[in-house]
């Protein structure tokens, strides 16, 4: 079953590629995504990977949460679904 991670901490400087190549050594990777400004077209600073298997996602937290990827110290850990659901507004 896929599994997607969430990657925190990016440099201004790494782009999908990149962030690809920090986690393919760990397993198949199905998307590698540096999220990125819609107005600016900047990179936000976070992205995330979804690998093909559980276990190689796993290994992959462990071995690169708080390794340096393009100069910067990355925070990697599994991704929270987001709850589209919930009503809006504040009354």
């Amino acid at each position: 079953m896929p599994k997607k991670l969430f990657v925190g901490s990016l440099s201004w400087d790494t782009n999908d590629s990149g962030l690809r190549s920090a986690f393919e050594a760990h397993g198949e990777i199905t998307e590698a995504v540096v999220v990125s400004d819609r107005d600016t077209g900047r990179s936000r600073g976070f992205g995330f990977v979804t690998f093909a298997d559980d276990d190689a996602a796993d290994k992959a937290v462990a071995a690169l949460n708080g390794t340096d990827l393009d100069g910067r110290t990355i925070k990697v850990d599994v991704a929270q679904s987001k709850n589209r659901d919930r009503a809006g507004g504040g009354w």
